[in-house]
């Protein structure tokens, strides 16, 4: 399969929250400075004008068009010559319990226009919307916001794009870190055609089963278990939409001891059986 590392925000899309906190437009003249640093993850949308960020002693430039994506806790030093104006968003983006889920990959930077303009608009669009009418439809802002990050994650996912304001620096301890769970992951995608135990994980993991059920959790908001029953049912849902397999088929390529238990986790998970999914 492509990139396991950025596919866990496919197949974990409905774990996924976002919390706007804050959105607005601001200008700034060409003797602007700003000294700062982020409680919480922002993004800018430069409208016109450039703005300079300097990072940890090495200056990045902005230009109209370009999206800023920067990371909490990070400190920085903005300015313009020129002036510029430029809308701003606060926002938290997690899965399940993990809200600083994105932490963990080289995001944080100068997104180019080019590579992101289609969803950079449509972001730009819905926020002069809601300007206009003054209370506005917030949650298609949310929808546009959440568009502008998937993106920049499928860019990173292909290679496309790596962010250069943690200069290959990454923010999580080793505690929690995703690094160690990469095996585990391809482990799951390797063997859901069979019953996957606890035990089986943390011993790939080199950590006792309790640990490890606790470890999974914190790095990425949700337990093991609600995992491979999450990437199961997505199987099984595109299983069933190619038309191709019997429900005794997909219950053995997932694992599952007959297709009674299998179309009992199916119903579960969508309020149907496998046999009336459409």
């Amino acid at each position: 399969m492509p990139d396991i590392d950025m596919e866990l925000f496919n197949e974990l899309s409905e774990f996924i929250t976002l919390r706007m906190k804050s959105c607005r437009g601001e200008e700034h003249s060409g003797d602007w400075i700003e000294h700062k640093a982020h409680t919480d993850y922002d993004i800018w949308f430069i409208q016109s004008g450039t703005a300079k960020i300097q990072i940890a002693g090495i200056e990045h430039t902005a230009r109209e068009g370009d999206v800023i994506f920067f990371y909490p806790h990070i400190p920085y030093i903005a300015s313009s010559e020129e002036g510029c104006h430029l809308v701003y968003v606060h926002f938290d983006y997690g899965i399940g319990a993990q809200q600083r889920i994105l932490n963990d990959y080289q995001l944080s930077g100068i997104i180019p226009y080019a590579f992101i303009s289609e969803e950079a608009d449509l972001f730009n669009k819905s926020f002069t919307q809601m300007e206009k009418q003054h209370s506005g439809n917030r949650l298609y802002l949310k929808a546009s916001l959440l568009a502008v990050i998937a993106k920049i994650i499928e860019l990173h996912g292909h290679g496309h794009y790596t962010g250069s304001f943690l200069n290959g620096r990454k923010l999580r301890k080793s505690e929690g870190s995703l690094d160690v769970l990469q095996p585990i992951f391809q482990y799951i995608y390797d063997h859901l055609n069979k019953s996957i135990k606890m035990s089986e994980l943390a011993a790939l993991a080199g950590i006792s089963e309790k640990y490890f059920i606790s470890y999974f959790k914190k790095a990425l908001g949700i337990t093991p278990g609600q995992y491979i029953y999450q990437i199961k049912m997505n199987q099984a849902r595109d299983y069933l939409y190619q038309k191709k397999y019997t429900v005794q088929q997909i219950a053995g390529f997932l694992g599952y001891p007959d297709p009674f238990t299998f179309s009992k986790a199916f119903k579960k998970y969508y309020n149907v059986p496998p046999s009336k999914f459409d």
